[in-house]
């Protein structure tokens, strides 16, 4: 799904983007495909915005699976849970309603498993994101939905750590997988990723 100011929809504002209109355009992509039996796969920074579109996809959902996808405790943002020496550094990269990431940290943070090749093109895709992502307050109501749930903790990620995943597989619920990737396993490694995803899809 392209969420607003990405892809398909690159010509959105991110400075206008909400949690509630990420949510929105999950649901409205499911709808306009008319799809029903979806997995909804979230993954990193759309685990605070997947958990907003339940509600909308009820009857069409038939699992849920978070990939090491940030999920703070309800009513609470994302940056109230970041290490506080780095605090300051996020917050002034949240300037004007755009998040901005450093190029320099990007390697380390997403692509320690992965080769030159693929750590060039990784960076060249990191893109602007909406502040939203980080300054919202989070709405777990969805979460209570009576749909089954994996979450998928990566064993070398070293952009969401294994303590920071743990935490946010028990919000979560259900069932836990573990995968051996580091932040980004559907650049590092499609297939078995897909094999995964696949077999999720059908349980």
């Amino acid at each position: 799904v392209d969420l607003p100011g990405r892809g398909s929809r690159s010509g959105e504002d991110l400075r206008q983007v909400t949690l509630n209109s990420c949510a929105e355009a999950i649901v409205a992509e499911a709808i306009k495909n008319d799809l029903d039996e979806i997995t909804v796969v979230a993954h990193s920074f759309a685990g605070v915005s997947v958990p907003r579109a339940v509600g909308g996809l009820a009857g069409r959902l038939k699992n849920l699976v978070f990939l090491s996808a940030v999920v703070p405790p309800n009513g609470t943002r994302v940056i109230d849970g970041i290490d506080p020496t780095v605090r300051e550094a996020v917050e002034s990269s949240l300037a004007g309603g755009i998040y901005s990431q450093d190029p320099a940290a990007i390697p380390a943070m997403l692509c320690n498993d992965m080769d030159t090749e693929l750590t060039d093109w990784t960076v060249s895709r990191v893109v602007d994101d909406a502040a939203a992502l980080l300054s919202e307050p989070v709405d777990l109501a969805g979460l209570k939905a009576d749909v089954p749930r994996t979450y998928i903790r990566l064993t070398q990620d070293a952009c969401y750590t294994p303590e920071l995943q743990e935490r946010s597989a028990q919000r979560v619920g259900g069932s836990t997988v573990f995968f051996d990737s580091g932040h980004m396993p559907m650049v590092s490694q499609p297939e078995a990723l897909a094999r995964l995803l696949n077999e999720l899809a059908t349980i």
